[in-house]
């Protein structure tokens, strides 16, 4: 018997028409009104923080610098300092915000190491939780979210903008 497991949110992003361009770019230069349609969760002078529209788990987060860069060692010291702050910040305002039992960090640098998007780079920050890795991703590829994108960022929002107030 074969099931079926409908995703119905998925076809308006097949039949979307893409933005050209940079969306971490377009993220972090949208005006204060667009900050929850772009998922921009907190801005510094050299960084900032959106969450993952495709997300791997709940809460899923990304800290990008501002300048629209490639490699780690093209960003200058203050730039490499910002990013690595506000990761560092991140880090502590989703354990407080969403109480996971662990985290992982990582960066995919081109797209051999699986870059999604590989000219700007970006730092995930991947709330984990004992068991949340289930049976859908291996039989059915399919990730189950406890939330909706909206509510998450709605929740994450206050703990961010605090982070903003710091630097």
């Amino acid at each position: 018997m074969t099931e079926t497991l409908w995703a119905p949110w998925r076809m308006e992003f097949i039949r979307s028409e893409k933005e050209p361009g940079c969306v971490f770019c377009k993220a972090q230069a949208a005006p204060e009104a667009e900050r929850a349609a772009r998922l921009v969760l907190a801005r510094r002078e050299h960084a900032f923080v959106i969450m993952n529209r495709y997300p791997y788990t709940h809460g899923h987060i990304m800290v990008v610098p501002r300048r629209h860069v490639s490699r780690l060692d093209d960003l200058d010291a203050a730039e490499q300092a910002g990013l690595f702050g506000l990761t560092v910040d991140a880090q502590v305002a989703l354990r407080v915000a969403l109480s996971p039992q662990g985290l992982n960090l990582g960066m995919n640098l081109g797209r051999a190491a699986g870059a999604g998007i590989e000219d700007h780079i970006h730092i995930h920050l991947v709330p984990r939780w004992v068991g949340d890795t289930n049976f859908m991703p291996l039989l059915a590829d399919v990730r189950v979210m406890p939330e909706n994108l909206a509510a998450t960022w709605e929740g994450l929002r206050p703990r961010f903008a605090a982070l903003e107030d710091r630097g």
